[in-house]
């Protein structure tokens, strides 16, 4: 069985072949296509990352990146991760989230599977491949930066950081990251700290976004304008600290949610935002 695929508005779309991967076969995943593709020109690859439990389809919709897809003319694809020993789909991300259950999964072998696929069937511009992550996801999306970078361009990690250990990341090439985190986050706590039960520490937003920094080679750091992201809280309650001076293809952002929970309250500025950062950081070699 293929990946399957819908319109934003839910049409039909062109029949674009089988997938051949045994991974992709074993695991298919849904797709967005923008409304009047033309599929000789080279699109932007958006890759949707759920949170433990959740689904590719539930995330997408939480996020808005499908609803955003005909304005940045950006194929999505959300998959599901495997289920664990309780049932919840996970992705095997970091010693910290979220294979409880040591059920093993090769996920950055099956995101990598998927991007290569989705590359071949959907005209994807390799230049213009990223990843966006919410929790579980996140972390996800994290650890392919770490290992894919080869593959993956940017990422927008919500509500999940890196490694504890950052030795263990170690990017062949330079990668755009935003960090975005709620500082009342009491899940994934904006300051680190360890997830309950299997007790593995996690780190800060704030080292997150240093580490990568470090790995990007930037050389200072500046204040962005601040975003609306929750609807909820008042204002423009999203401050945005950006590293400068990176080098080529290398960027890092902190976009700290001031009273921002695990699951905020996201508008559509939340998917605008995000698209921006990517179309902002495409890679040029």
């Amino acid at each position: 069985m293929g990946a399957c695929s819908s319109s934003p508005a839910g049409q039909a779309t062109p029949d674009l072949g089988q997938a051949t991967d045994p991974l992709i076969v074993a695991r298919p995943y849904a797709v967005t296509l923008p409304a009047g593709r033309d599929a000789t020109t080279l699109a932007p690859l958006v890759v949707v990352l759920h949170g433990y439990s959740a689904t590719g389809s539930g995330q997408d919709a939480y996020l808005g990146i499908s609803a955003g897809a005909d304005a940045h003319h950006a194929v999505v694809a959300y998959p599901d991760g495997t289920p664990d020993v309780r049932g919840n789909l996970f992705w095997n991300a970091t010693d910290a989230c979220c294979d409880f259950g040591k059920v093993g999964p090769d996920d950055v072998a099956y995101l990598t599977a998927l991007i290569k696929d989705a590359t071949l069937r959907y005209q994807i511009d390799p230049k213009r491949v990223f990843l966006v992550g919410h929790s579980n996801g996140a972390f996800m999306a994290h650890r392919m930066a770490c290992e894919r970078a080869d593959l993956v361009v940017g990422i927008a990690a919500l509500a999940g950081v890196v490694w504890n250990d950052t030795t263990r990341c170690k990017p062949s090439e330079a990668v755009a990251v935003a960090q975005i985190h709620g500082d009342a986050d009491a899940t994934i706590a904006y300051e680190g700290g360890q997830v309950p039960v299997i007790n593995q520490p996690f780190p800060s937003a704030m080292k997150t976004f240093q580490f990568w920094s470090q790995a990007e080679a930037c050389t200072s750091q500046t204040d962005g304008a601040a975003l609306d992201l929750d609807v909820v809280l008042p204002g423009a309650e999203t401050l945005v600290t950006r590293a400068t001076g990176c080098k080529p293809n290398g960027a890092a952002e902190l976009w700290h949610l001031q009273g921002g929970s695990h699951l905020p309250a996201l508008g559509a500025n939340f998917a605008s935002s995000v698209y921006a950062f990517f179309e902002a950081h495409p890679r040029s070699n």
